[in-house]
């Protein structure tokens, strides 16, 4: 299984930015996808979750209004807009699949796959 995170870079505060995850070796359809960061000197946490059928999203308080997560089952993808990009989200973001997710709301210890992630700079 492969999670190929991509769309990452430098970007002044206020910005847009489109991060992509491809997924292969897997049946996408089967699996909720989310998206999750890592802050430098601080733990991993969610951002944002599609369902297996991209008809639900959940997000996280500090992304609501700002990032948009969507998939497509066809292409095996699953991406995250960002706009009004903040300082504070300089991050790495990482892809995850989780395949018996229950709820949105996605838990690191729970999840079958991640990518690699991408590094994302918001520069103020």
């Amino acid at each position: 299984v492969q999670l190929q995170a991509s769309g990452g870079g430098l970007v002044q505060a206020g910005g847009s930015l489109r991060l992509s995850c491809a997924a292969s070796g897997l049946t996408f359809r089967n699996y909720v996808m989310g998206w999750f960061r890592q802050a430098p000197g601080k733990e991993r946490e969610f951002v944002a979750a599609i369902s297996r059928s991209g008809g639900s999203t959940v997000y996280a308080d500090s992304v609501k209004g700002r990032f948009a997560i969507a998939r497509n089952n066809v292409e095996n993808t699953v991406d995250l807009q960002m706009h009004g990009l903040k300082p504070e989200d300089t991050a790495v973001f990482y892809c995850a699949a989780d395949r018996s997710a229950r709820s949105l709301l996605l838990e690191e210890n729970a999840i079958d796959y991640w990518g690699k992630g991408t590094q994302v700079t918001v520069s103020s």
